[in-house]
């Protein structure tokens, strides 16, 4: 039985939205989710949820606590929960989460390292 489930997101939903025409370049720091659809350069560090969209274009470090790539990335990926690579999706640099999804047609190159959960934080995943 396969755990793929579609995520969906909505504009609406979320707290900060960089649109198509916006280009950012230095250090985001946040808590709230955050959805990319432009271009960004430089680093993100968030305990929430980074959403990159499919026309997005991020050359970054990137740690956040889940991570839903539809976009590009080059760079790095660090979260402590889920990173999902969506079809059509181009990641290019190491990646680093205990819960990966790569679906089919994307592109990933780079090294994975996938720690375990220790034993609280899935015991608050089965909640």
């Amino acid at each position: 039985m396969s755990d793929y489930r579609q995520h969906y997101t909505d504009e609406n939903d979320m707290d900060t939205v960089m649109s198509e025409d916006f280009f950012f370049d230095g250090q985001l720091s946040f808590e709230s989710p955050l959805l990319i659809k432009g271009r960004l350069k430089g680093s993100i560090t968030s305990s929430g949820d980074v959403y990159i969209n499919k026309d997005a274009v991020v050359e970054a470090k990137i740690e956040a606590g889940n991570v839903w790539l539809k976009g590009s990335v080059k760079g790095e990926i660090k979260t402590s929960g889920r990173l999902e690579l969506f079809s059509g999706s181009s990641m290019d640099g190491n990646i680093s989460t205990p819960d990966l999804v790569i679906q089919s047609a994307c592109y990933f190159r780079g090294q994975c390292d996938m720690p375990q959960l220790k034993k609280s934080e899935e015991s608050r995943g089965e909640n």
